[in-house]
C-alpha cells in the first residue's frame, strides 16, 4: 500500500532542505508560497502560471506597497517553487515593480561643519573638533580615553584647521 503524496508545502520544505538552504530561507519561501496560493483562492500552483505570478507581484507592489527587496524575495520564492519543485520554467515575468528607495548620503560641507563647531562651547567644541578633524565616528570618539590622545598635538592641529 502506497502512502499518499506529500502536500505541496512539504515538498517545498524537502527540496529546500535537500539543497541545504538556510532555515530562515525555508520559512520565508514557504510563507510567500502560502500567501501566493491564498491570494489566488487556494488554487494549486500547477493550475496557475506566469499571469498569476504577475498579478500577485503587482498586488504586492501596488496595494501592499512593499519594498523592492521584499517583492524580489517573493519572486524568488515563486520561481523556486515552479523551477525546483514543480519542474516548470517561468520566463519573462513582467509585473509592476516596487520602487527602490533613493538613498542620498547626508554629508556636511566644510562651511556647514564649521558652523556646527562654532555653535559648541568649551569641552563640547573640543570633542566636536576632535571628531571632525580626525574623521572618527561619534561612538569611536566616545570610547577614546585620555591616554589614547596626544592632546598637545591634537590642539595644535585643530587650531591650525580653524
Amino acid at each position: 500500500m502506497q502512502s499518499p503524496p506529500k502536500k505541496l508545502l512539504d515538498q517545498v520544505r524537502d527540496t529546500i532542505r535537500l539543497k541545504h538552504y538556510a532555515y530562515r530561507t525555508e520559512e520565508t519561501y514557504v510563507q510567500w508560497i502560502r500567501r501566493y496560493i491564498l491570494f489566488h483562492n487556494k488554487r494549486h500552483p500547477k493550475e496557475m502560471g506566469k499571469a498569476e505570478i504577475e498579478v500577485f507581484l503587482t498586488h504586492l507592489a501596488v496595494e501592499g506597497q512593499v519594498a523592492a527587496s521584499t517583492q524580489n524575495q517573493a519572486l524568488s520564492a515563486l520561481l523556486f517553487l515552479y523551477r525546483e519543485v514543480l519542474n516548470l520554467e517561468m520566463l519573462g515575468i513582467d509585473a509592476v515593480r516596487a520602487k527602490r528607495p533613493q538613498y542620498v548620503p547626508t554629508v556636511l560641507t566644510k562651511q556647514e561643519a564649521i558652523a556646527v563647531i562654532q555653535q559648541c562651547d568649551g569641552i563640547y567644541q573640543l570633542v566636536v573638533k576632535l571628531l571632525y578633524g580626525s574623521g572618527l565616528r561619534l561612538i569611536e570618539g566616545l570610547r577614546l580615553r585620555v591616554k589614547d590622545i596626544d592632546l598637545l598635538k591634537t590642539l595644535i592641529l585643530l587650531n591650525s584647521k580653524s
